[in-house]
């Protein structure tokens, strides 16, 4: 059978969003059509994560959930990092798929649907030096702010990570590729990129790092903000520290992942800094950009954590004033070496340290969010709200602003911040800005 419709469903991190919406677009060139109903779609994608423990039992288990009460059951195509480190064994778990393609193979998706409907069952999981963007079809369409991929793979190698497995060697898409893809994003309707990559700012090409890529993006006439996650502290060079000063678009906040506020489990990480190169960092980017918004990842119960290692990192969190962070307990991922370290961390300690940062950090969150009452800001309209005029929109900082207004999303609108929680402010419309 050849599928007329489709619906894409995916996990995890914005690359995967990204790679998503770009499935989207390939199969809808190829005359499919998009619905967001499960039981009518002809296909199904789901476009896998495989950074957390179980994640591919998940996958599977997702699959299974689309036999339909009639015993009937759409294509199922297992893309993602999941079907990356599977590969034909997927197929062997669950003869339910279809289709196996990697993410640096997804640009073949079409192709592969048209072998199924010829009776094969392929699996795809080459990693090609980024070799999908050229055969992608131009952005049309976008929303207010959109995702761009400039980086991919990490060479890094973290002990606890499988990415530079998944994704492969880090590597940049060329300049001009990725100027051109912002320009079509702008006209397409965005106001806002967000620029991703696994080390995002590791991108170099040519020549050019990563601050002169900002630099030529700002120049975009009707783009008003940039931002760029997920980015290394190894990579945090001076252009693009001064590029925080220097470029208003560049939005005031950074998402900088430390991991851990011990140098001795750092090290066992294979992470490239310090605690206290991590901090010199932050310094410099706080003497730049006053007031920046900091943002990081955490992992608690990593192989040999203890709790003098641990108190390290609440040490280091109240040292640094976060405005949001990311915390997680440690996931063994099968092929890293901290997978088969001694010294593993029983379950119930690290639920207690989860418990204990994240209380820190919801503690530092909500005192961040209430320095912003009273402060007039402009804000990106982005969706409805869920009632009335309601709109929600983004703040500088990164926070989702609730407003009462007629604007619709793409429009920038200037607020005064008259309420602050933990995980949101309210604002009351001044003007229009931008529409």
């Amino acid at each position: 059978m050849t599928p007329k419709t489709f619906k894409i469903k995916s996990f995890g991190c914005q690359m995967n969003v990204y790679d998503g919406d770009r499935m989207a677009e390939l199969l809808s060139q190829q005359g499919l059509t998009v619905t967001e109903d499960t039981e009518a779609a002809d296909l199904v994608v789901l476009n896998t994560c495989h950074i957390r423990e179980k994640a591919a039992d998940k996958a599977y288990s997702d699959v299974g959930r689309l036999r339909r009460e009639d015993g009937s059951r759409p294509l199922v195509a297992l893309a993602g990092c999941v079907a990356q480190a599977e590969g034909a064994e997927a197929k062997r778990r669950s003869p339910m798929i279809d289709i196996v393609v990697g993410p640096q193979a997804y640009h073949r998706l079409p192709e592969m649907v048209a072998q199924v409907a010829r009776g094969a069952r392929p699996v795809d999981t080459d990693m090609p030096a980024i070799s999908k963007f050229d055969a992608l079809p131009p952005r049309r369409q976008a929303t207010p702010s959109s995702f761009l991929t400039i980086q991919e793979g990490c060479d890094k190698f973290c002990t606890y990570c499988v990415v530079p497995y998944t994704r492969g060697a880090e590597i940049s898409r060329p300049w001009q590729d990725i100027v051109a893809e912002a320009h079509e994003l702008v006209d397409g309707g965005a106001r806002e990129l967000v620029l991703l990559g696994q080390n995002v700012n590791a991108w170099a090409y040519d020549g050019r790092d990563f601050a002169d890529l900002i630099r030529e993006l700002a120049r975009i006439d009707d783009l008003h903000r940039i931002r760029y996650t997920t980015s290394h502290p190894a990579d945090m060079n001076e252009a693009l520290i001064a590029a925080h000063a220097e470029v208003d678009k560049l939005m005031p906040y950074l998402h900088l992942p430390v991991q851990s506020g011990s140098n001795r489990i750092l090290k066992a990480m294979n992470r490239s800094h310090t605690v206290e190169s991590y901090l010199a960092t932050l310094e410099k980017m706080r003497a730049v950009r006053p007031g920046i918004a900091l943002s990081g990842d955490f992992i608690v119960g990593f192989p040999g954590e203890t709790e003098q290692d641990f108190e390290d990192t609440l040490r280091l969190v109240d040292a640094v004033g976060y405005a949001s962070a990311y915390s997680f307990k440690y996931s063994p991922r099968p092929g890293t070496p901290a997978a088969t370290m001694e010294d593993q961390i029983p379950r119930e300690i690290m639920d207690d340290r989860l418990q204990r940062l994240q209380a820190r950090i919801i503690e530092q969150q909500l005192a961040f969010n209430r320095t912003k009452v009273g402060r007039d800001t402009q804000i990106l309209i982005e969706r409805q709200g869920r009632h009335g005029m309601q709109m929600i929109g983004r703040s500088p900082w990164l926070q989702s602003v609730h407003v009462e207004t007629s604007a619709v999303p793409g429009d920038i609108i200037d607020v005064a911040i008259v309420g602050a929680g933990q995980n949101s402010l309210t604002g009351a419309e001044l003007r229009r800005v931008a529409a």
